[in-house]
């Protein structure tokens, strides 16, 4: 079961109004998401709603036994294949990250590559770290199709051997009968149209040391066991990382992927069309949410994918990031 102070992200009560309160035109943003599973249907109490893994996914994905995974790293200085523009804040301990995730449907130029926008908490070294992550992801490796679906990630290390999406390896526990993993999300960000987002938190409990996954508001979709980690199960996370992540055994060559990151778009600060993640929290020893203390960006390709950070003239921090891969700037 959920500890009861869950369905307030960790806070009490008025705090969570006045943040909700504090995202600037309220016209200007839509939060949540339809399933197109939903219209068949729905999951009674006491059961969850499982997506079918097709065949052709497996098939997809090159080696059964690495369905549903990342590729590891190769060495201890470089995650290969892969390419990031993120925002992090490290130095302390913490139990939580949260993040209002804008949603779009990016370029994926070939099935065994994919486009991720998310949160997460991770510890450990770069080529043996422990992760738990969540957002939205175009993977046609795992999903077997083009669309923008939501996910959980987990790996003790580096995905050499644990860890995958979803719950396509046992994992990750899920208790809501209201969300799916892996399910479409619908409808999506377009330039010029209503922004649509999602609202993701993860958040560890502290009298059972499960690390929860809350959708929206109010709604824990479920959470990892303490026991499948190391340093997240006997402590908190050493850094919290919010932005993109692209994945294609092109990353750093010639001809780069065109695998875009966001909605394919550089850093867009002024108008919005690009990745955005906005109402960015942090927890640390504390049930409260609140704005991490020092923040700083990084990009592995910033010619390709690039992230942009504001802090001032705005009422609340806001990070942008994204990229269309291949371009003039990275051929």
């Amino acid at each position: 079961m959920a500890p009861s102070y869950d369905t307030s992200m960790g806070t009490n009560v008025e705090e969570t109004k006045t943040d909700a309160l504090n995202t600037g035109d309220t016209k200007s943003v839509v939060s949540g998401f339809s399933q197109l599973w939903q219209k068949s249907g729905s999951c009674p109490k006491g059961t969850v709603p499982v997506r079918r893994i097709r065949e052709i996914g497996v098939l997809k994905s090159g080696l059964v036994e690495r369905y549903g995974r990342k590729n590891p790293s190769i060495s201890a200085t470089q995650q290969a294949n892969y390419s990031k523009a993120i925002l992090l804040t490290e130095g302390y301990s913490y139990s939580g990250v949260r993040g209002d995730i804008k949603v779009w449907n990016p370029n994926v130029e070939a099935d065994d590559e994919y486009s991720t926008s998310q949160v997460s908490l991770k510890s450990g070294p770069y080529y043996f770290y422990e992760s738990i992550e969540t957002g939205w992801a175009v993977n046609p490796g795992v999903y077997g199709d083009r669309q923008t679906r939501l996910f959980v990630y987990w790996t003790a290390d580096a995905s050499n051997k644990t860890g995958c999406f979803d719950l396509t390896c046992p994992g990750f526990v899920q208790t809501s009968n209201e969300i799916a993993l892996g399910s479409a999300i619908y409808p999506l960000s377009v330039p010029g149209g209503l922004p649509y987002q999602i609202t993701m938190y993860i958040f560890k409990d502290p009298n059972t040391s499960n690390w929860w996954v809350q959708y929206g508001e109010k709604i824990n979709i479920g959470y990892w066991p303490p026991e499948l980690f190391s340093i997240l199960h006997h402590g908190n996370a050493e850094c919290a990382e919010w932005g993109g992540e692209v994945y294609s055994s092109r990353v750093g060559q010639s001809p780069h992927t065109a695998t875009a990151m966001g909605n394919g778009q550089f850093p867009d600060f002024v108008v919005g069309n690009s990745g955005v993640i906005k109402r960015l929290r942090i927890r640390e020893n504390s049930i409260d949410l609140k704005f991490p203390e020092w923040v700083s960006t990084y990009a592995d390709e910033f010619n390709c994918y690039d992230a942009y950070y504001v802090a001032d003239y705005t009422e609340d921090p806001e990070f942008y990031y994204g990229g269309p891969g291949r371009n003039p700037r990275c051929p």
